[in-house]
């Protein structure tokens, strides 16, 4: 199935869950629309080729950064629900890029520990609560030149105060806030572009 339509049917079915829904867990909170067409320019941009995603949900912004890969490169991306990772699983199936997408289902912080290779892009858009915790897996994991983004950084301000601080207060780190979608707090790492 085309791309587009499958980015649409995920949109409009992630909205009409996240309305109803009542428990947290079962909500798919998706980036927004622009947001993705964002990333899109990012990757493309910054000829990435390795990104890590820390929450996949559904696996919306999932395909918005695998389209934007070259043919070669690959999405890592983590999933603690067995069902929100099976419903990934098959909507990456639904399009052409199941290829350019490394789903590993767990808990973050164990896999996390387990990676060894860098990464150009690291994605973060789990549960806010453990990304302090995550910063000495993105010091070691984010290759020099690479760049972190950091959903809901507008949304959910006051939640990611003491992470974003950590990246801001930093010399070998450039920040940005950006007021796309949820907003997106982005730290380029080093001195060579982002």
């Amino acid at each position: 199935m085309e791309l587009q339509n499958v980015l649409n049917e995920l949109e409009k079915a992630g909205a009409e869950n996240d309305i109803t829904q009542t428990d947290k867990s079962k909500k798919y909170l998706n980036i927004t629309r622009d947001t993705g067409e964002f990333f899109t320019v990012l990757v493309k941009s910054t000829k990435a080729k390795n990104i890590l995603e820390i929450g996949t949900s559904n696996g919306y912004s999932t395909l918005w950064l695998a389209s934007a890969l070259p043919e070669n490169g690959t999405v890592t991306t983590i999933e603690i629900s067995e069902q929100k990772s099976n419903e990934a699983k098959t909507n990456f199936g639904r399009t052409n890029l199941l290829e350019r997408i490394r789903l590993l289902i767990g808990n973050a912080s164990t896999l996390l520990n387990e990676l060894g290779e860098e990464f150009d892009i690291i994605f973060l858009d789990a549960d806010r609560s453990l990304y302090t915790s995550f910063i000495p897996h993105i010091l070691r994991l984010l290759k020099q030149g690479g760049m972190m983004i950091c959903d809901n950084a507008v949304s959910h301000e006051e939640e990611l105060k003491e992470f974003m601080e950590f990246f801001i207060n930093r010399s070998e780190y450039t920040t940005c806030l950006v007021p796309v979608g949820k907003g997106e707090f982005i730290a380029c790492k080093g001195n060579l572009p982002c």
